[in-house]
C-alpha cells in the first residue's frame, strides 16, 4: 500500500470542513482541517488531528487552546487561504468566543481547552474540553475525493 492509495480511500469519506485558529502572543494562526470528531458529551470534548510538519502544531502545543470552525458553503475561501491555495494577503473578521479568536459566521464555532495530547503516527491528537459554542445556520461546506462539494446538488463550487 502506497501513500496516494492511502489518501485516494480516505477521501472517499465525505467530511465537512473545518478551519482550526489559536492565538498565541496576541497573533491569531488558523489552519485548514476535516480532521475533527466529537469524542464526549460529558463531559463535552472533541478531537483534532494535526500532522507532524503542521506549523499549527507548536501554536496549540503553546496556547493550550483551539477553536473549532465549522465553514458553511459560502466560505470556501476561508478553507482556500488557510490551507495556503490563495496565497494573496486577505481582509479576515474574527470574533471572539470564550477567548478564543472564531471565523464570522462559521455555522458553527466551538472553543476548547486542551486536556490532553496524543502522538500517533506522524500526528498528534488534541482533546479539547469545550469552553463555548456558537452556532449559525447555513449549509455545510463539504469535502469529498479531493473536491469541495454542497449539500444543494444544483449548486457547483468547482469555478469558486
Amino acid at each position: 500500500m502506497d501513500d496516494r492509495q492511502f489518501r485516494q480511500a480516505m477521501g472517499k469519506f465525505a467530511t465537512g470542513v473545518t478551519v482550526i485558529t489559536t492565538e498565541v502572543e496576541g497573533e491569531v494562526h488558523g489552519m485548514t482541517a476535516n480532521a475533527f470528531m466529537s469524542v464526549s458529551l460529558d463531559p463535552k470534548l472533541v478531537v483534532i488531528s494535526i500532522g507532524e510538519r503542521a506549523q499549527m502544531l507548536e501554536k496549540i502545543k503553546k496556547s493550550k487552546k483551539f477553536a473549532v470552525n465549522i465553514l458553511s458553503g459560502e466560505q470556501q475561501e476561508y478553507s482556500m487561504i488557510f490551507a495556503g491555495q490563495i496565497k494573496e494577503k486577505r481582509e479576515i473578521n474574527f470574533d471572539d468566543l470564550a477567548g478564543l479568536p472564531v471565523l464570522t459566521e462559521a455555522i458553527a464555532q466551538v472553543a476548547c481547552e486542551v486536556v490532553s495530547e496524543h502522538i500517533e503516527g506522524d500526528h498528534t491528537l488534541f482533546i479539547g474540553k469545550v469552553l463555548g459554542i456558537k452556532l449559525e445556520e447555513g449549509e455545510p461546506l463539504m469535502f469529498f475525493n479531493g473536491q469541495y462539494r454542497s449539500l444543494s446538488p444544483q449548486v457547483s463550487l468547482a469555478n469558486k
